[in-house]
């Protein structure tokens, strides 16, 4: 139970960072959808998707190769993704 409270934190502050830098109006963390594709759905290019892993990287302390880049296409996606750089760490 507590590694599925994680995971919703995570998806909840990843999706509050992507409002955030892309200032998205009329979207809270709750009504965002975590597996919206976001480049396709969203309409996010590769400077806004760099400009987020930047965040994320400072935020969770990790590093984000540039070619997993294309692997990051939902919240949901970025959240496991994040999950496994943190239990690399450990």
């Amino acid at each position: 139970m507590p590694e599925r409270i994680a995971t919703e934190g995570i998806i909840r502050h990843v999706a509050e960072i992507i409002i955030g830098e892309l200032k998205l109006e009329d979207v809270t963390p709750d009504t965002f959808n975590p597996d919206m594709d976001l480049v396709d759905e969203l309409g996010i290019d590769s400077m806004d998707l760099a400009t987020i892993a930047l965040v994320l990287q400072d935020e969770y302390k990790i590093v984000i190769d540039e070619d997993d880049y294309p692997k990051l296409k939902t919240v949901r996606f970025i959240c496991e993704y994040i999950e496994e750089k943190l239990a690399a760490k450990c």
